[in-house]
């Protein structure tokens, strides 16, 4: 059997497949780290650039809208040029936008820096999905999803500590140098050890990509800015919706459409997409209101990383044992587990003095166990029931998904915050939780 008839039917083969799947967990492991240690550098590099904290969120945000508005055009170039020179590429400029932001003397030259490591996660987050479905055969298809999640978990725990760690011996700009060694290993082994999907023959539409930027950036924003700047973040909103609706129309009625409606028809993924993005939703808005109930009741930043450290452990924990289930399983019943368990915890947290850690401890512990239960599986459904020759398309609308839900919830979290507090977010997110467990349950 050929390469590359083994890797469109069965997966790589042993001992490629693990040396393949670890330059995939390296890459995402990237992404994620990068992520969670700018967070923490922010106030130093604030400080540094005389900027106010309005203006350092920037940092973060330039790097996110960025992300957004590229996972489905990068998806579909995956698809057109291959997966492995798409996602290798993409490391690539995540790199150089990783030096360029090391070395940044102002803030413009920062801020361009991030949208070019924008640019380059775009690209590796959006192939993720596929390359795991192209790197391993059907059977282990929610193991290695499993692991992944495992990995993501396990970097967005560690992040904020590994961020702390190196700024307590150095600058922040070395935060943005510090994974400099692992995104070059990755890069050199991946371009040779990544599966060689075949191509999809047919051209990259690129006013459908500028469409997609525009609707996902322009909406993006105007969510950001309808708070303080109402006049000007609601025709922002408007702006983007019309680009969104001008691109479905676009889309409507093609084979293979970069915008993936097609796969969209498919029942039980659009219902495992719409899961994700409440159950991400619930996630975000879980993970944005635990520090600040938390710290009106008192607790220093140190000890709210303490008390919130079960939640992304459990997570880690239960992804790769879920996983495994789903591959023996209808994924539909963990899912709807997960989402039921999500969702008891949260009412649980919504009730309880802040003070009570042991209780806060339980809940957060129940709540890891049902977002871990959900979230392989859940990926896994999308993956299996897409055609493999859409595997690019399916991964990036999954992460998509995903990014759509974490602005969601962040969105619903400030509201919360105006109207009530952290409790109220709470509650939200045990409705998108018990929305999500339904939806899974529907798509049986």
């Amino acid at each position: 059997m050929s390469e590359a008839v083994r890797t469109e039917s069965d997966g790589l083969p042993q001992p490629r497949r693990a040396k393949a799947a670890a330059c995939i967990a390296a890459g995402i492991a990237l992404v994620v780290l990068d992520a969670a240690m700018v967070n923490i550098a922010l106030p130093s590099a604030a400080r540094d650039l005389g900027l106010t904290p309005a203006e350092a969120v920037w940092v973060v945000n330039a790097f996110q809208i960025t992300v957004v508005g590229t996972l489905i055009p990068f998806a579909s170039l995956g698809e057109i040029l291959g997966f492995r020179r798409v996602w290798s590429a993409g490391l690539a400029v995540f790199l150089a936008g990783a030096i360029c932001a090391a070395l940044a003397p102002d803030f413009q030259v920062l801020l361009a820096a991030r949208i070019v490591q924008g640019f380059g996660a775009g690209a590796v987050m959006s192939l993720m999905a596929g390359l795991i479905r192209h790197t391993y055969p059907m059977d282990k298809l929610g193991q290695a999803i499993g692991n992944n999640a495992m990995t993501v978990a396990v970097c967005s725990a560690a992040g904020p500590t590994i961020g702390a760690a190196v700024l307590a011996v150095a600058a922040w700009p070395m935060v943005f140098a510090a994974h400099l060694p692992i995104g070059l290993a990755a890069l050199v082994f991946g371009m040779r050890l990544l599966p060689d999907v075949p191509r999809q023959p047919r051209a990259f539409d690129f006013a459908s990509a500028a469409l997609n930027a525009a609707s996902f950036g322009l909406v993006f924003i105007g969510l950001d800015l309808l708070l303080h700047m109402p006049s000007t973040g609601a025709a922002l909103l408007i702006a983007g919706i019309l680009c969104g609706i001008t691109l479905v129309r676009r889309e409507m009625g093609r084979s293979a459409p970069m915008l993936p409606l097609d796969l969209l028809r498919i029942r039980t993924v659009r219902y495992a997409v719409s899961a994700s993005v409440c159950m991400f939703g619930a996630h975000m808005l879980t993970v944005i209101s635990l520090p600040f109930h938390l710290s009106a009741a008192g607790f220093s930043p140190v000890q709210v990383g303490m008390i919130i450290t079960p939640y992304p452990i459990a997570i880690g924990l239960l992804a790769p044992v879920a996983g495994r289930l789903s591959d023996r399983l209808p994924s539909a019943l963990p899912c709807a587990l997960g989402g039921a368990l999500l969702a008891g915890a949260l009412v649980l947290l919504a009730f309880t003095r802040a003070g009570d850690v042991p209780l806060v401890g339980g809940a957060l512990l129940l709540a890891g166990i049902g977002f871990g239960f959900f979230q392989a599986p859940n990926n896994r459904a999308i993956l299996a029931n897409a055609p493999r020759a859409r595997a690019g398309s399916a991964g990036g609308m999954q992460a998509t998904g995903r990014l759509l839900g974490q602005s969601m919830g962040a969105t619903i979290a400030a509201t919360c915050f105006t109207l009530a507090g952290p409790w109220l977010g709470f509650l939200c997110a045990a409705l998108l939780a018990i929305f999500a467990g339904g939806l899974s349950l529907a798509r049986r």
